[in-house]
């Protein structure tokens, strides 16, 4: 005997499967026109660009541009991968913060090196970075944490980051009592609360092309660590 049940109208298994795929094939990519990117033009180091490109996401309509996909390493080596938000890019390397005891501070205390992503659709454009990332001081940390917003403080005095949450409530009880204080004591410190910094070792620039003739441009950081004078090759790579 068969048995049957409430759900045997809905599509199979294969038929969502199919649904979604003839979706995603449906999607467009880059129908409108994108800036030119010459690359000989480019300045010698990476940094006056990744503010070039950032000014124009801004100034095209990019949705948070300083939105960012950072990627560590998880102590069983396999990769891990979240978005949060750009804080600085300075000669120092490029800046964010998070909780120290979260999964991503536990990842980058284990093993301090780190990927970051930006891509922003407007232009057709990505910028990655990739090195070592160290991490800064209390003051600094703090300071980051006091110049940002009083969500931001309120969210990061909520702590308890990547923790298993017992229910929404619980949430909402901890955020509430989190942005009471938070208004109570602009200053309140949060002892976890750390900045890092991704100390470049190689930045990629990758502009999209409609006719897919895209363009990447590679800065490679050279010398550093060997007494060999600090520098940046830049070098094109197949797209």
């Amino acid at each position: 005997m068969t048995c049957m049940n409430d759900d045997a109208g809905d599509a199979s298994p294969s038929d969502e499967q199919e649904t979604f795929r003839a979706l995603l094939r449906t999607q467009r990519v880059w129908d409108t026109a994108l800036p030119a990117f010459d690359p000989a033009a480019a300045p010698a180091d990476p940094l006056p660009l990744f503010r070039r490109w950032f000014a124009d996401a801004v100034a095209a309509g990019q949705p948070e541009p300083h939105a960012m996909t950072l990627a560590t390493t998880g102590e069983d080596g396999r990769p891990d991968v979240r978005t949060l938000m750009l804080h600085d890019a300075d000669a120092h390397g490029w800046h964010f913060a998070t909780h120290a005891t979260s999964r991503k501070g536990r990842q980058l205390a284990a093993r301090p090196e780190a990927a970051l992503g930006f891509y922003w659709a407007a232009q057709g454009r990505a910028v990655r970075v990739r090195g070592p990332v160290r991490t800064a001081s209390p003051e600094a940390s703090s300071a980051d944490l006091h110049a940002r917003s009083t969500g931001a403080l309120a969210a990061a005095l909520v702590g308890r980051q990547s923790e298993v949450l017992d229910s929404v409530a619980d949430l909402a009880r901890s955020s509430a009592d989190a942005w009471d204080r938070a208004r109570r004591e602009p200053d309140a410190e949060v002892p976890s609360w750390t900045a890092y910094v991704v100390a470049p070792a190689e930045v990629e620039f990758f502009q999209g092309d409609a006719h897919r003739q895209h363009v990447r441009l590679r800065y490679r950081r050279t010398g550093a660590g060997t007494g060999e004078r600090d520098g940046w090759v830049r070098e094109l790579l197949w797209p």
